[in-house]
């Protein structure tokens, strides 16, 4: 790129909208030429169509994926940022091959997806979604709720969405036990939680609940003998990714009655498939990957995305996940 041209900054898949007609996009039009696609893209083929000539990309739908084969094609390619935490749509060790700088947004909606989390969790306890669907049927359910004040709540994770589910659920007076692949006596005081091993956690948790991001490490993190581990009859929170728990295991737990409930904001496939096994799963809550869907959640992404690409385009990169050497 001349410096007498404008960079290229492509978002090549809004669907679900995230950014289009933000005004967000404004600011971000002073910098350089903004060129969005507003339908996902069908094909890989078409993703290098859309992204050729980009010199910044905005993954603002984590649905749009980006492997190796298809990011290498991107020889004009310098920044990405993400539309949130993870950066998982992306072949990390590809990116850093190419020296491409990848940006993401830590913590930015933390209270809006602690929310989320907090009311899937008082979902799933007092079985609103099955009590809901069983008096549209014509039937009385009898079937008892949980109460959480006084429960043990495990995090797994100890970044700012679990540091906020842990105030959250203090005014429940939950007493709450959190792991994490870094604990230290900082991070513990901070979030005013006890660290413990992942098997204790487990062992010890009537609510379990995810808030960490998805990486080799952390893929299948609760496979079948870790959802064994867990209390009978206890519940489990997902709103990090859905590939970090087996999502197989997840539904023969909760067929055998062995675990009394999961809400769930995340799938390993998204959209979620017709038929996928768990909506035969009575006791669940399911939502559509939106915690962090509302209007203030989505001001708070746009206006950090933009911010990351004129960060970058000044020469001063912010929340840098890989630095780039381009």
């Amino acid at each position: 790129m001349s410096t007498s041209e404008k960079p290229v900054i492509v978002i090549p898949g809004d669907d679900p909208v995230q950014i289009a007609g933000s005004p967000q996009l404004d600011r971000l039009r002073e910098h350089g030429r903004v060129v969005l696609y507003n339908t996902r893209p069908v094909d890989h083929a078409e993703q290098v169509r859309r992204a050729a000539d980009a010199d910044c990309l905005i993954n603002s739908r984590s649905s749009v994926k980006w492997p190796a084969d298809v990011l290498r094609k991107l020889t004009r390619l310098r920044m990405i940022t993400v539309c949130g935490i993870g950066t998982d749509s992306f072949d990390l060790a590809t990116v850093q091959q190419m020296g491409i700088t990848l940006c993401n947004l830590p913590g930015r909606t933390a209270v809006v997806v602690a929310e989320h989390a907090f009311g899937l969790m008082l979902a799933i306890a007092k079985r609103a979604a099955y009590h809901t669907s069983e008096l549209k049927g014509g039937r009385w359910p009898g079937l008892k709720n949980f109460t959480l004040a006084g429960k043990t709540l495990g995090l797994i994770g100890a970044g700012p969405i679990a540091t906020e589910m842990a105030r959250l659920a203090s005014v429940l007076n939950m007493k709450t036990i959190a792991w994490t692949f870094h604990p230290s006596p900082e991070r513990a005081k901070n979030m005013q939680v006890e660290f413990c091993e992942l098997d204790e956690l487990l062992r010890r948790s009537d609510v379990v609940s995810l808030h960490l991001p998805l990486t080799p490490q952390s893929r299948h993190l609760l496979g079948a003998n870790e959802l064994r581990m867990m209390k009978p009859a206890s519940l489990l929170v997902n709103t990090a990714r859905g590939a970090v728990v087996d999502e197989m295991a997840l539904v023969e737990a909760l067929h055998s009655g062995r675990l009394a409930g999961a809400a769930v904001d995340v799938y390993s496939t998204e959209p979620i498939p017709a038929g996928h096994p768990i909506l035969t799963c009575e006791h669940v809550v399911l939502t559509p990957h939106c915690a962090d869907q509302t209007p203030e959640g989505f001001e708070l992404l746009n206006s950090g995305v933009v911010e990351n690409v004129i960060a970058y385009l000044q020469g001063r990169p912010q929340n840098v996940v890989i630095a780039g050497s381009k």
